[in-house]
Parts: structure tokens; sequence; C-alpha cells
């Protein structure tokens, strides 16, 4: 049950690692012609890249809050089943504890890596329309809920433009692929 948990939580931080990636690439053209013929889920994806800023602090926080729970459940689940294990090397018996947590971090980092980051942003920038479509209504519904956290990441971050005199929006340009869209 612990492995199908630590899946269900890789599985989860990929979803937000796509989202993210997929709603920030998405070629707005295409979003607004499938908006002008009806797509709903289309018209919700351009509403959400308008301000981007709150579904990528709810993502941030999606991510972050899944992986400080993936490294404290697979630290506690895992490590103590290992340690007996490295226990039995004379040598290291009075490391075990301390070598099997490191391993199970290094093990669990990098399957966190390949398959919730790297693997869904690969996936998010090839469907980047088709996902956004279909996770923007998911994102939109977490940032409601996180709300407050976003809010308070984003004055922060407003804050650091601020003071350091940076213009924190972006230019608009048409793109040669967005016009023959």
């Amino acid at each position: 049950m612990d492995i199908v948990i630590l899946i269900g939580l890789i599985f989860l931080n990929a979803l937000f690692v796509m989202s993210e990636i997929a709603l920030v690439s998405a070629r707005k053209a295409r979003l607004e012609g499938m908006a002008e013929k009806g797509d709903k889920k289309a018209r919700n994806a351009l509403d959400l890249s308008h301000n981007p800023e709150i579904f990528l602090s709810a993502a941030q926080i999606g991510i972050t809050l899944i992986a400080i729970f993936t490294g404290v459940y697979s630290g506690e689940k895992f490590s103590k089943d290992l340690e007996p294990h490295i226990a039995e090397i004379s040598i290291l018996k009075d490391y075990s504890a301390t070598i099997s947590t490191t391993l199970i971090v290094i093990l669990v980092t990098f399957l966190s890596i390949v398959f919730g980051e790297l693997i869904p942003k690969r996936i998010g920038l090839i469907n980047a329309e088709k996902i956004a479509k279909m996770m923007a209504q998911p994102m939109r519904v977490f940032a409601k809920i996180t709300y407050p956290f976003v809010w308070l990441l984003n004055k922060t971050s407003n804050l650091f433009f601020k003071l350091f005199n940076i213009n924190s929006e972006r230019d608009d340009f048409v793109t040669e692929d967005e016009i023959k869209a």
C-alpha cells in the first residue's frame, strides 16, 4: 500500500507540472480559434492564461506541498524497511538509519524528477492545448481553494518586482506560428 501512495503522490505532482507547462506554452491563437467555435474548455484555458500569476502560484503551491509530503512520507515509510538490511553490515550498523534515509531520499528524488517532473513537462509541451483545456478548470478550482496563499505569494512577488524596479508585465508579440494559426 505504501508504494501505491508514493506512486499516487508522484502522479499528482505530475498533473500539476503538466498543467503548469501546458497552460504556459499553449498557443493562444489556437485556443482563441477553439473558443470562437464554442469550445468552453478552450475559453476557460484562455481566461487562466490572461492571469498566469494565479495558476502559476497555485501550481507551485501544489507541487511544493506534494514534494514535502512525498519526502516525509517516503522517509518515514521506506527507510525503516531498509534500515535493518543496512544494519546487517557491521561497519555501517551505527549509521544504518542515516544511510537508509539518504538512500531512500535519493531514490525517491530520482523517481520524482523523472516521473513527476521531466516526463510530464514534455507531455505538457507536446500536447499543450489539449492538456490546457483539460486541466484549466481543476487548476481554477485549486487556485480558489488555495487563494489566501496564492494572494500572499503574488503580493510578495510583486513587492520584489517593485523593490528592484523590474517590469513584471510581459510585452505581447505575435509569432509567425500564431499568424499562421
